[in-house]
């Protein structure tokens, strides 16, 4: 999801270049545990904000899920769309900002992956989209995301130098190294990341990763005080429970009606 705020906090146009953000997403990981929550009416509609490049959307729709896709990504969603056509699914692909979508349906079940919160770096940004998704959401909706658990000993290992994170091939054949540094902004919760791209063996350029970190007890407050009801909070996509040092935090929720 691209950033639009008034701050200086962004992520890089190159990290969604769609065909080198396809080259290096390829996990699947997450795609049980989200299949696995989706109601068994084959008429219940599922929204799905942060979709991308339809990573998620389109093999869900390919289980015969009736899903739509929010992104305001113009590449992320033209890709998405491709993909769609070459697969024969109808999926309606919406390009909006997660927080002050307006749509004039209510859905099943409405989810945010891929730690794409972590681009929402102000709380307000947060509790405008909490307020979407309950305006978008029926009463016995379910309401699912996911993100990082803050991690501040990982972050300040990390902050010591430059570690290469990511080689690989796209389809096009664009051979791609990543290199990270990050900087951990404590009055903020920012976590400034920067990663160095190489594209065949030369350097291209330095993109912006910014990410805010939410806590653990800050984001049940603000789920509460948003007005829903977390039904679960899971360390990892197995189900574990949340522990301290899980990587993950994935929130069940239901609106409190």
């Amino acid at each position: 999801m691209e950033n639009t705020t008034d701050t200086d906090y962004k992520v890089g146009d190159l990290i969604y270049d769609a065909n080198i953000y396809d080259g290096l997403n390829t996990f699947m990981s997450d795609f049980m545990f989200y299949k696995n929550w989706m109601p068994k009416d084959t008429n219940a509609e599922i929204l799905e904000l942060c979709c991308g490049s339809g990573r998620l959307t389109i093999p869900l729709a390919k289980e015969g899920i009736k899903i739509s896709g929010v992104d305001n990504s113009k590449s992320m969603l033209e890709q998405a769309v491709l993909k769609a056509k070459y697969e024969k699914l109808e999926i309606k692909f919406i390009e909006a900002d997660i927080r002050n979508l307006d749509l004039s349906i209510k859905y099943d079940l409405i989810f945010i992956p891929f730690n794409s919160i972590h681009h929402l770096y102000e709380n307000q940004n947060l509790f405008d989209t909490f307020k979407v998704v309950e305006k978008h959401l029926k009463d016995d909706g379910l309401f699912i995301f996911d993100c990082y658990n803050p991690n501040i000993q990982y972050i300040t290992e990390a902050e010591k130098g430059r570690n290469k994170i990511a080689e690989y091939k796209t389809k096009h054949e664009r051979n791609v190294i990543i290199e990270q540094t990050m900087k951990y902004e404590s009055k903020t919760q920012i976590n400034r990341i920067e990663w160095h791209y190489y594209i065949n063996q030369e350097f291209n350029s330095v993109q912006n990763l910014d990410m805010r970190m939410y806590f653990p007890q800050e984001l049940d407050t603000y789920l509460k005080f948003s007005g829903f009801n977390i039904l679960h909070k899971y360390g990892n996509f197995d189900k574990d429970k949340f522990e301290n040092t899980s990587e993950k935090q994935i929130f069940v929720c239901k609106k409190n009606i």
